[in-house]
C-alpha cells in the first residue's frame, strides 16, 4: 500500500511541475495586450483547477476526506481568481501609463 501512495504522490508532483512549466511558458503571451486570450485561459483554469485539485487531493493527499478536498478546491479557485485580478490590474495600469503622456503632449501643443 505504501508503494501505491508513494507512486501517487510522485505522479502528483510531476503533474504540478508540468503545470508550472506550462504556466511559465504562457506568461509572455499573457502579459501582452491579448485580453481575450487571457480571459479564455483563466476561464478554463477556473473550471479545471478546482476539479483536478479536488479529485487529486481527495485521492492522494487527504485519503478520502471530502471536506479537506473541497477546501483544497476552493483555495485553488481563489488562487486562479486572484491571479486574474492581479494580471488585469497590472495590465490596466500599464495601458493607463502609456496613454497618459500622449494626452498630455496633445494639451501642450
Amino acid at each position: 500500500m505504501s508503494e501505491q501512495v508513494a507512486a501517487g504522490k510522485l505522479s502528483q508532483d510531476v503533474a504540478s511541475r508540468c503545470a508550472s512549466v506550462v504556466l511559465i511558458s504562457l506568461l509572455p503571451y499573457l502579459s501582452g495586450s491579448r485580453q481575450l486570450a487571457k480571459l479564455i485561459f483563466f476561464s478554463l483554469s477556473l473550471g479545471l483547477v478546482p476539479i483536478t485539485s479536488y479529485f487529486g487531493s481527495l485521492k492522494y493527499l487527504w485519503n478520502g476526506n471530502t471536506t479537506y478536498a473541497a477546501l483544497t478546491a476552493v483555495v485553488g479557485a481563489n488562487i486562479v481568481l486572484a491571479a486574474y485580478i492581479t494580471i488585469s490590474i497590472l495590465d490596466d495600469q500599464r495601458t493607463t501609463t502609456t496613454t497618459v503622456p500622449e494626452k498630455e503632449s496633445k494639451k501642450n501643443q
